[in-house]
């Protein structure tokens, strides 16, 4: 092997890359990873699905590990399920194995026990969570120093699913404060599915002026996309029955409860059938993955924790029910095909509905356009600054408030210190913390909402549902919301695992519900919230319904047939223009095609300047009362005044943890920043309005 990158490799991996995974040559990925790692850059790693992101940064940090001689806990290696985590140990033990270094894992599920023993005697590397991080930070029984000294590196997978959330800035806060440890700044590593923009994205995670960026940037060409229209999970069901049999087939769902209703159909029809979602115990979940790995003909129906990486062997075909809400996402579900030579990557829509419909042509048009969205950092994140003061109490245990202060304007370069001033006074004043002879510690308020079982919420930045576990003998199934059990009919029957079972008893204060196998038809529900479709793919639906390109897509005969109804009944719409339709009944129907967070700011708008406002909203629409027009100018001079619902305003405030610590002029700026798009309610009302009547056209 003759490639300049690997010549700078540590002759012992050199060794072990050529004779023992028997490789011929490294990727071109590999390759150039290799020499700004050595250097001990930070690096952002793209590539696709499948691409060696994985091999591209551990082989060059083993070599460095050799070359340098590091000992004890040198690199962290962080994911953002544990399922990634438990699929990557084996494989990374072999290669630090290969050197004889150490790998171990660390996260919710590993036992106390192991969790010692790795304290004792500390792997060179070791696989967790921003959340066990968290925990190891805050609980007395580590030794930080003695653990975290070590450390030179921090590996970060999947780096794109952390930093569209607040788990980004939490992970990013926890790497911070483990610098305090070591004898000097760990290198920084991130590893991505494509981007939109990767700079801006490496900047955030590392702020090194000398970060890398290794791999391309634009989305990875090719790709056989298929849109049938089959109008319900039952037809769902029914095509996938027919449909690629004798293959191996990876199903997404958008949610659990339909995870397990498409299942059971599936059974019904009698495809051998397994399940993965986050709500099922890790034993029935790995016993699902592991099972689907091994078999040739048959469908594993999911979540999108199976969108991130882990292994289930060859796949011949990913279906998507109804559509993902971005490209990204589209592309990391395509990735897990087309991994053996001749197979192309690939991915089939089922759709339900119009919507969804819509939404496929529009990705696949995007798609075909290079276009992946940015991933950025949700702004204002003071709940996190609240969150991360309670931390470091915990941790250090004798900071004055002018420590803290300095600590969080560290950890949160990006926010104004007179307003964590403003966040950490707060604190005090509604005794989440108490000052005492200089130095702060938590109040009476503090210790009874977050003091609970060791101070356990403070190692999670988001709030967790209050799931009841499900019980059949001594195996446990996984978790459903209380909302389940609460049957009219008793007793309830639970779709669990694509299984149906029947509840013999509920114990509520212990939150577990025991139950038995079930002939009858069962359902499982679980809280969560829909996000609204970005202004870039709501346009995008807009274009293909303007001009009927549908880019590469493939559509089947009923697909076609129902994307051309709709082409004809929105033959209103101008390309440079939005559409204001009046209806039989004299109410109006604005089409922005602006997005959700965008047509949320023109609702509050319409409410201060036209009576009755906006009586509905959606990703593509407003609908108005008794209204002939609409003046821009006067809309522009409300939006910097547009507010959320109070309705919405106070459910979202209630879903947000740690919102209880702010000041309500923090909390506001927190929550317009996620529920409002006020530059692409600009950017609509930059667009004249074309005004019809029904009359006119051929639908409203």
């Amino acid at each position: 092997m003759t490639q300049t990158g690997f010549a700078s490799l540590h002759p012992a991996l050199q060794y072990h890359v050529v004779n023992s995974l028997g490789w011929s040559s490294l990727r071109p990925t590999q390759e150039a990873a290799i020499t700004p790692i050595v250097a001990g850059k930070d690096c952002l790693i793209l590539a696709p699905t499948a691409g060696g992101k994985t091999e591209a940064e551990v082989i060059p940090v083993l070599s460095r590990m050799l070359t340098q001689d590091w000992r004890g806990l040198s690199v962290l290696y962080v994911c953002p399920i544990k399922a990634l985590l438990n699929n990557l140990e084996p494989r990374l033990a072999r290669y630090a194995g290969f050197v004889g270094r150490s790998v171990g894992l660390w996260h919710g599920d590993i036992s106390a026990s192991t969790k010692d023993r790795i304290r004792r005697e500390p792997p060179d590397l070791l696989l967790t969570t921003p959340e066990s991080l968290e925990g190891i930070l805050i609980s007395k029984r580590s030794d930080k120093a003695a653990l975290l000294g070590q450390v030179r590196t921090v590996i970060v997978d999947e780096l794109h699913a952390f930093a569209g959330d607040d788990r980004g800035w939490h992970l990013r806060a926890v790497a911070k404060r483990i610098e305090r440890y070591t004898a000097a700044r760990p290198q920084r590593l991130g590893l991505s599915a494509t981007v939109g923009n990767p700079q801006e994205l490496l900047q955030w995670f590392s702020g090194a002026s000398e970060a890398t960026i290794v791999g391309e940037a634009a989305p990875p060409k090719g790709g056989n996309l298929v849109i049938d229209a089959v109008g319900s999970l039952e037809g769902a069901a029914t095509v996938l029955s027919r449909l690629y049999r004798g293959d191996k087939r990876l199903v997404f769902c958008d949610s659990r409860s339909k995870v397990e209703t498409l299942a059971g159909l599936l059974r019904q029809h009698e495809v051998k059938t397994f399940v993965s979602h986050s709500s099922l115990s890790a034993s029935e979940r790995k016993a699902a993955e592991a099972a689907f790995a091994e078999e040739r003909d048959c469908v594993i129906v999911a979540t999108s924790t199976l969108e991130l990486g882990i292994d289930v062997g060859d796949l011949d075909h990913v279906l998507q029910i109804d559509a993902t809400s971005t490209v990204s996402s589209l592309l990391q579900r395509m990735g897990r095909t087309g991994r053996r030579p001749g197979m192309p990557r690939n991915c089939t829509f089922l759709t339900t509905n119009d919507e969804a419909l819509l939404i496929a042509v529009a990705l696949c048009r995007l798609l075909n356009e290079d276009y992946t969205e940015p991933v950025r950092a949700p702004t204002d994140p003071w709940h996190l600054v609240a969150q991360q003061a309670m931390a470091l109490v915990l941790e250090r245990r004798d900071l004055t408030r002018a420590d803290v202060e300095a600590e969080l304007g560290q950890i949160f370069p990006e926010l104004a210190r007179e307003d964590i001033v403003v966040a950490l006074n707060e604190m005090l004043v509604r005794q989440i913390l108490w000052e005492d002879a200089g130095l702060l510690w938590f109040g009476e308020r503090g210790e009874r909402e977050f003091g609970g079982r060791n101070f356990l919420e403070l190692v999670s930045s988001f709030t967790t549902p209050a799931l009841f576990a499900v019980q059949f003998g001594a195996a446990e199934l996984g978790f459903v919301d209380p909302i389940s059990l609460q049957s009219q009919d008793e007793p309830a029957i639970l779709s669990l695992g694509g299984r149906n079972w029947r509840v013999q008893s509920v114990d509520w204060p212990r939150r577990v519900a025991w139950v038995e196998p079930a002939i009858e038809t069962g359902r499982s529900q679980w809280l969560g919230s829909s996000r609204a479709l970005s202004r870039r793919l709501t346009q995008a639906i807009k274009g293909t319904l303007v001009d009927g390109d549908i880019g590469s897509a493939k559509l089947s005969k009923r697909a076609t047939a129902r994307f051309e109804e709709l082409h004809s009944q929105f033959d209103f719409l101008v390309a440079d223009a939005t559409s204001l339709i009046g209806t039989a009944d004299g109410s109006s129907m604005w089409w922005t095609f602006g997005g959700g967070a965008a047509n949320a700011v023109l609702s509050s708008a319409l409410s201060k300047v036209v009576h009755g406002g906006a009586t509905k909203r959606n990703d593509l629409c407003l609908e108005l009362g008794r209204t002939a027009s609409i003046d821009r100018t006067d809309l522009q001079t409300t939006i910097p005044e547009a507010r959320p619902a109070a309705d919405v305003y106070e459910q979202f405030a209630r879903e947000l943890k740690f919102s209880s610590c702010l000041p309500s002029n923090l909390l506001e700026r927190c929550l317009d920043a996620r529920l409002l798009d006020r530059e692409g309610a600009v950017e609509t009302l930059s667009k004249p309005i074309k005004t019809q009547r029904i009359s006119d056209c051929k639908t409203g």
